[in-house]
């Protein structure tokens, strides 16, 4: 396991993203979950081969890939659909989670996910940073970025814990309601109190 590892999440539209991708021009590893989430659904997967079996192969594309879209679309809604999916991935994802912290050579780690509360991987971390917006900005940008409808993204933000309870599990926030350069600037402070957590964390 990396020596100190710092959870980082956000509702949907937050900036996740822009925050990760910062720490990591500090030359920070980045272990995000939704990229690995991706990971164990890629084709010859056992995953994937599970998901074909259990629902059926129109939830391919062309190129042997799941059509992560329609997949969605089939479990929202559906409870025992959306379970059983829960309990095919989840083990999947946490093992490979668990796997990219325990080799992250940086002095600290950041450990990227959405549902870092809800699928309870805040209690890898040592901190949990949020990254805070205004629900209104969450949909707007969201917006911007997927195209999708405004339904979809409530909807999605419904299936998340509420802004109030994420913000009272952080141990830090950063606001980003402002310009890129206002969040990297927290995120240089944030970055130099982790360095110095880590040391003491590790001489301890």
């Amino acid at each position: 396991m990396a020596n100190y590892i710092v959870g980082l999440t956000g509702g949907i539209g937050s900036g996740k993203s822009a925050a990760s991708d910062y720490f990591a021009t500090l030359g920070i590893d980045i272990v995000d979950a939704d990229v690995i989430a991706r990971e164990v659904v890629s084709p010859g997967s056992p995953c994937l081969k599970e998901i074909v079996k259990h629902f059926g192969d129109h939830l391919l594309d062309d190129q042997g890939a799941l059509n992560r879209k329609a997949l969605r679309q089939l479990v929202f809604n559906n409870e025992e659909h959306k379970q059983w999916l829960n309990n095919l991935l989840h083990p999947a994802i946490r093992t490979r989670i668990l796997e990219q912290l325990s080799h992250a050579s940086s002095p600290y780690v950041v450990l990227v996910a959405p549902l870092l509360l809800e699928n309870n991987l805040d209690r890898f971390c040592q901190r949990v940073l949020v990254i805070d917006v205004p629900e209104s900005l969450q949909v707007q940008r969201t917006l911007e970025r997927d195209q999708t409808s405004a339904q979809q993204v409530e909807a999605i933000m419904a299936s998340q814990v509420t802004r109030e309870q994420r913000l009272a599990h952080a141990d830090d926030i950063v606001r980003n309601d402002g310009s890129l350069a206002q969040l990297q600037q927290q995120i240089n402070h944030l970055h130099g109190l982790y360095q110095q957590q880590a040391s003491s964390w590790q001489h301890d």
